[in-house]
């Protein structure tokens, strides 16, 4: 599974840009999305690069995610006894690592597949830059580091 992460803002943004975040479900800053890997993804990945931070999302953070982000409809938030009355997992870690395995989807058992997260803590280095030049847009190998900064 992929982690996308929206760092930058819509000013002076491209219509085909803005309608690939919408497609992705990542309409504000701060917004990260779980999606799966496959080539219909990795297209829009490369097509808002410029705007998003993105990299492979391990069980552990997504466990994280889930536990302290993680909303049902109606905007009510995600708990372990909910798991355990609505699924066959009965933990976080469990449903988490079955959802990174492809064994289980998120919207099936109602929940969003989008996080709302704070900006990040001791703030981001920069967002005109990619990972590689020193900067934190673009794909990272450290995203679960990102990600616990903006729990």
């Amino acid at each position: 599974m992929f982690a996308i992460v929206r760092l930058r803002g819509e000013v002076n943004l491209r219509p085909e840009v803005k309608d690939t975040l919408a497609m992705l479900r990542i309409h504000r800053v701060n917004h990260c999305a779980v999606v799966g890997e496959n080539h219909h993804y990795r297209g829009m990945i490369q097509k808002v690069k410029d705007y998003v931070a993105w990299g492979k999302i391990d069980d552990d953070t997504l466990a994280m995610l889930l536990e302290r982000r993680g909303r049902l409809s109606g905007n009510r938030r995600l708990t372990e006894q909910f798991l355990k009355e609505n699924t066959p997992y009965r933990s976080f870690r469990e449903f988490a690592s079955a959802v990174n395995s492809g064994s289980a989807s998120l919207t099936a058992y109602g929940i969003k597949p989008i996080f709302r997260l704070h900006p990040a803590r001791k703030g981001l280095k920069t967002t005109k830059k990619t990972a590689g030049q020193g900067g934190d847009i673009g794909f990272r190998e450290d995203l679960a580091d990102l990600i616990k900064r903006m729990r």
